[in-house]
């Protein structure tokens, strides 16, 4: 007799709490090998495969393509031991008569059950993964999605309730009503469900969002006192966009930085003509070719050699400052799914032609969404290139938890004195946005100006090496 093993959604790591189904790779009835991919998902920081460490007959699929579900959700049921073409039962419920449910981080089964692995570059320990284990309540709050089968029923208009009026737990069982829901402004606890016990049905949001205003009025006087009206209300004053995804990550994260971080900024205008002019020479000389970002980086490596006080973070609850060894450089990359920032691992061992070429591996992964959360992760400085946007300066925000962000305007032709003479030549403002804590501003300024010196005359780091 097959085991149905449930198969939940992994800890994807690096704090990521919830995902988005990009595209299932399975059908229900399709025969899966151990650690074969069954479904693409979205994360906040990338786009990955999650194979599945069990191998036999998937029963049910949880979730379609497009919905956001959080960790140690189900994603599959597997019937192990089930043989291809055996008779199996998608439509019944994995619990059902003759069955019993396993999760991966539940099962009791031999080694052989399964591979252990639930991520491809992420490894499982069974009994560290039983310690994280929690034991919840049997609420609605905590139910776990089930297989969507068929439409929900149709219901009646739900009633609005004043906000303020506690109507006790929100009775929702569904991920999709909750997406629907928080996509369109709707305060859950402003409805009354129209499902069994008060459950609230997506019919339910749906008919909130189409409600005239005039329909919820009433509601909005009674929470005169509280000044607030419901949100059905609120969510047709313009446009909202969710603060969530990667923007959401993106918020938090600058957000932590302007909070803990006192930054400092200081700039310099460098005459870039002479390291212009040496990327041109090395690129005709043959070989792999260098770019402008690959020599900057090569010049921040060799600045942060001098003053490592930059290449640090703070350890708040410690109270201490804490100079890190390696210089593990974050570069910004334009994709469509926003700003992103890859990690070259220690950048100080790298040539300029082997920095240049991991930029452009990184940056071709951030563009296809194929970035691990390990590669926008642990990053000790940061290299903004805000030039390719066509602007001069910035003052950026600090790369949380780093001390330090060097920011790179755009190469052109200024007026410039040059050998005592005037002269056009190409210029380039340099911006250091710094951690007051790990360092003061004769630091921050020494470090600048060799940056800028180097850029100036690259003769001044060939000296330094």
């Amino acid at each position: 007799m097959p085991q149905v093993m449930e198969f939940k959604l992994p800890d994807l790591g690096e704090g990521l709490t919830e995902a988005e189904i990009v595209r299932w790779l399975v059908a229900v009835g399709d025969v899966v090998a151990i650690d074969q991919p069954v479904v693409e998902v979205e994360t906040a920081k990338a786009m990955v495969e999650v194979p599945c460490p069990y191998g036999g007959v998937v029963t049910a699929r949880f979730g379609e393509e497009g919905q956001e579900l959080p960790v140690g959700a189900p994603l599959i049921t597997v019937a192990v031991g089930a043989a291809a073409g055996a008779e199996t039962e998608p439509d019944a419920a994995p619990s059902g008569a003759g069955t019993s449910r396993f999760s991966a981080s539940e099962s009791s089964g031999s080694e052989s059950s399964g591979s252990g692995n639930v991520l491809v570059g992420y490894g499982t320990d069974h009994s560290r993964q039983a310690r994280r284990r929690r034991v919840r309540p049997a609420t609605a709050e905590a139910a776990a999605p089930a297989p969507v089968r068929s439409p929900a029923p149709a219901a009646a208009a739900p009633v609005a309730v004043p906000v303020g009026v506690s109507t006790g737990p929100v009775a929702v069982i569904s991920p999709i009503v909750r997406k629907l829901a928080r996509d369109h402004g709707v305060d859950l606890r402003a409805l009354r469900g129209s499902g069994r016990e008060g459950l609230i049905l997506r019919a339910d949001v749906e008919a909130a969002l189409r409600a005239p205003a005039a329909a919820v009025t009433g509601a909005a006087r009674a929470a005169g006192a509280a000044g607030a009206a419901p949100a059905a209300v609120r969510a047709v004053q313009g446009e909202r966009v969710p603060l969530k995804g990667l923007r959401g990550v993106v918020a938090e994260k600058l957000s932590r930085s302007r909070r803990e971080i006192p930054d400092a900024t200081c700039w310099v205008d460098a005459d870039a003509t002479e390291l212009m002019a040496s990327r041109t020479a090395m690129n005709a000389a043959g070989g792999p070719k260098v770019s402008v970002l690959a020599l900057l980086a090569r010049i921040c490596t060799a600045a942060l050699a001098k003053y490592p006080e930059l290449n640090s973070t703070v350890d708040l609850p410690a109270g201490e400052i804490v100079r890190l060894p390696a210089v593990h450089l974050g570069f910004a990359a334009q994709t469509e799914r926003g700003l992103m920032v890859p990690v070259v691992r220690d950048a100080q061992g790298r040539s300029a032609e082997a920095l240049s070429a991991e930029f452009a591996r990184l940056t071709e992964l951030a563009r296809a969404g194929k970035l691990a959360p390990s590669d926008l992760t642990g990053g000790t400085f940061t290299l903004n290139n805000y030039g390719v946007f066509g602007v001069d300066g910035s003052t950026p925000i600090i790369n949380h938890p780093e001390a330090a962000m060097l920011g790179v305007g755009r190469i052109i032709p200024k007026p410039w004195v040059h050998g005592g003479e005037l002269a056009v030549r190409q210029v380039v403002q340099l911006s250091l946005t710094f951690d007051h804590r790990v360092c003061d501003g004769g630091t921050a300024g020494g470090f600048l100006r060799y940056v800028a010196d180097c850029v100036e005359s690259p003769a001044v780091l060939l000296r330094s090496l």
